[in-house]
């Protein structure tokens, strides 16, 4: 088990609240809302392991991200704290609150339960490999060969964040691909059904289907002090396609607890 800390960045203020990303993210996804937030708030942005900034390694789980989630509180000397976490961000949040319940005041899950979900990473992952990175020389190479496997612009804009300048001519991956390719069915494991008595808000996308209407009363069941907000005409990206609603719900709900 490494003993690394993840890559992170502090910003602002106040209370701490901790932000982690989703599959293939990084924290500069969440600059911007970080920006805001931290008029508020002290804000920490953390990339998960085998993404962005942080190390590379070669166990993967919901169990280690929690454990490295636990060490990043415990080498910034935070007690107790915030925490939102979008997608496998969530489920991060949502493990750390079975491990660590004493260190969270109140947590945000964006667009994820705790439900197993089917693959449906194929694309791309395909996306990536689509990549020559031996001989792509520039930015626009990689994205004409992004682009011709994933139509959806934004997704595809998405997936090239992580793509940088290893050495001069030679461009690489942030994130480890291998990895996360052999991995990606734990990204998509169903999280311990133990109940949760944290205070949890769940916000979900309108468009989405991450969290069915169905799902909600296990949810409820399972985190006792829940609640759900719906995003209207918001995707799975939600806090991306509607920053102001997403950042309203936050403050609002966080407000609660000073």
């Amino acid at each position: 088990m490494s003993e690394e800390i993840v890559h992170h960045k502090v910003v602002g203020s106040g209370p701490p609240l901790v932000i982690l990303h989703g599959l293939f993210g990084s924290l500069d996804n969440w600059q911007t809302l970080a920006n805001q937030w931290a008029e508020h708030y002290t804000v920490i942005l953390a990339d998960a392991r085998n993404h962005g900034r942080s190390f590379h390694s070669d166990a993967f789980s919901y169990a280690l991200m929690a454990q490295d989630l636990l060490r990043l509180l415990d080498h910034l000397k935070l007690e107790s704290v915030f925490l939102l976490g979008h997608s496998m961000g969530g489920k991060t949040v949502m493990q750390f609150a079975l491990d660590h319940p004493e260190r969270i005041k109140a947590m945000i899950v964006a667009d994820i339960g705790p439900k197993s979900y089917p693959p449906h990473h194929d694309e791309i992952i395909a996306a990536f490999e689509s990549v020559d990175l031996a001989n792509t020389k520039t930015r626009g190479e990689a994205q004409r060969q992004v682009k011709s496997v994933v139509e959806n612009e934004g997704v595809a804009l998405f997936l090239l964040k992580n793509l940088y300048w290893k050495d001069k001519g030679q461009l690489a991956w942030r994130m480890n691909l291998p990895v996360l390719k052999r991995e990606i069915s734990k990204v998509t494991d169903r999280l311990p059904s133990n109940p949760i008595h944290t205070e949890t808000l769940f916000i979900r996308g309108g468009a989405s289907n991450y969290i069915s209407n169905e799902d909600w009363p296990a949810i409820k069941d399972q985190f006792l002090t829940s609640h759900l907000v719906t995003l209207k005409n918001a995707g799975h990206w939600l806090h991306a396609e509607k920053p102001k609603a997403f950042s309203e719900t936050v403050l609002g709900y966080l407000n609660r607890f000073l």
